[in-house]
């Protein structure tokens, strides 16, 4: 893949903190992708939730897919370089007619990593435009440091534990990022960002993934797991996960398990050391 404008959009993105609309799926990757999602959805009887909808990439072969997606990757290598783990993604699905949303807040809040190098890479598998409930940032705002996040967890909050920033942001503040199925956005780690509710008659489907230079280092226990997806580990800073081999077979169950219990628990860790 050749990126249009490289300079200029890792220009942009350094100076913003994000980087869209960039162009990574074709119509029949979507459809693959929407295909390997709700075929799991129709056999459990509902939508994908929690832990399925966390590190999906080490459960099902859509979402390994994509983590791994030479597109994906040579616009994440463009703004952290040529060394590539994975450490985290999440499914972010609002239904149709629903107020589904997220907070402001600030990704780096929840990973506990340094230096505050990571990237999301959020993957439209539908039509994502405003009304939709998209993705709204702050433009510069991963230069102004960490704000206090606060839990306000409710029945329509994305955020499990629900952290947000409040009082600090209007609801109309920053910069929307619509996007077509099949594009991506890519936010700093430390970007303020939120989403509304989904006002249109289509569910609005995405996958967030956390994508971080091997070089980053955890903070605080258990030492989490990083899956590599380009170049190559000389730092041995993560427990190294094994990509996946068999759909949801009982070895990508246990992997899948373990790599989140060990995320939740740093999560709930720093929890109550704020």
């Amino acid at each position: 893949m050749v990126i249009q404008n490289v300079d200029t959009n890792v220009s942009g993105y350094q100076n913003e903190g994000w980087w869209s609309p960039i162009d990574v799926l074709r119509p029949d990757e979507v459809a693959q992708c929407r295909e390997g999602l709700e075929t799991y959805e129709a056999s459990v009887g509902h939508p994908i939730e929690f832990p399925e909808k966390s590190k999906s990439y080490l459960l099902f072969e859509w979402a390994d897919y994509l983590v791994h997606h030479p597109k994906v990757l040579d616009a994440v290598e463009a703004v952290i370089g040529p060394d590539i783990l994975v450490y985290h993604s999440t499914t972010w699905i609002k239904e149709a007619q629903t107020p589904a949303f997220v907070h402001w807040h600030q990704d780096g809040t929840y990973f506990f990593l340094e230096p505050h190098l990571h990237v999301t890479a959020w993957i439209a598998l539908s039509e994502c435009p405003p009304e939709a409930g998209c993705v709204r940032v702050v433009s510069g705002s991963h230069k102004l440091g960490q704000f206090d996040h606060n839990d306000d967890p409710g029945q329509w909050n994305m955020i499990k534990r629900g952290q947000g920033i409040f009082d600090q942001f209007d609801d109309d503040a920053g910069v929307l990022m619509p996007l077509h199925a099949g594009e991506m956005s890519l936010h700093h780690t430390d970007v303020v960002h939120s989403s509304a509710g989904n006002e249109t008659d289509h569910r609005r489907v995405g996958i967030g993934i956390s994508y971080i230079p091997t070089s980053v280092r955890p903070v605080g226990e258990p030492t989490p797991s990083a899956l590599l997806v380009r170049g190559k580990d000389d730092y041995g800073n993560f427990i190294e996960e094994q990509r996946l081999g068999v759909e949801q077979s009982p070895e990508a169950i246990a992997a899948h398990n373990e790599a989140n219990t060990r995320f939740r628990a740093r999560q709930d860790l720093g929890a109550n050391m704020s």
